[in-house]
């Protein structure tokens, strides 16, 4: 039972850290669009459609590598936060280098634009300290056995009872 239970923490903590990473993303991309003060406020419902759209991407995107680290994290009992934020950009990171074109001849990347991969190492690194927040912190914890009370140890043996010795 207690299995069932941490697989809904983890993902309740996955979609947490997702939905967060998509707000940084959508942030980090619209920006230049903030900074314009001459062109008004930005509209509410095409941001919170913007919002979405980068949860669903982030989302989706990033199921597989992170669930190797959560698999990783839990199995070995990892708890540390900066194992969480390693893993988070490294998510990110690949995550973004998922999307960018690979040539196999010279085994370099076509057109990687680096603030687009600094921005989403930035967001994996923030979504894997959301995850430690809400689930790393208990990592494996499921695993180990319920603690018992310890029972007081026996009385002694009175010494009318113990045999003569010899």
């Amino acid at each position: 039972m207690a299995l069932i239970g941490r697989i809904f923490v983890i993902l309740l903590a996955f979609l947490a850290a997702c939905f967060v990473a998509g707000m940084i993303v959508v942030g980090a991309v619209l920006y230049p669009e903030f900074s314009d003060l001459g062109s008004g406020p930005i509209d509410q419902g095409a941001l919170n459609v913007v919002l979405g759209f980068g949860f669903i991407f982030l989302s989706g995107f990033a199921l597989l590598p992170a669930l190797v680290v959560v698999l990783v994290t839990e199995a070995f009992y990892i708890r540390s936060v900066l194992a969480y934020a390693v893993g988070g950009a490294v998510v990110g990171a690949a995550c973004y280098l998922g999307l960018v074109p690979f040539d196999p001849d010279t085994l370099r990347f076509d057109g990687i634009v680096h603030r687009h991969l600094e921005i989403m190492t930035g967001a994996g690194i923030v979504a894997g300290l959301v995850y430690w927040m809400i689930a790393g912190r208990n990592a494996g914890a499921w695993r180990t056995p319920p603690k018992r009370p310890q029972q007081p140890p026996p009385p002694p043996v009175p010494s009318n009872l113990r045999p003569p010795s010899l």
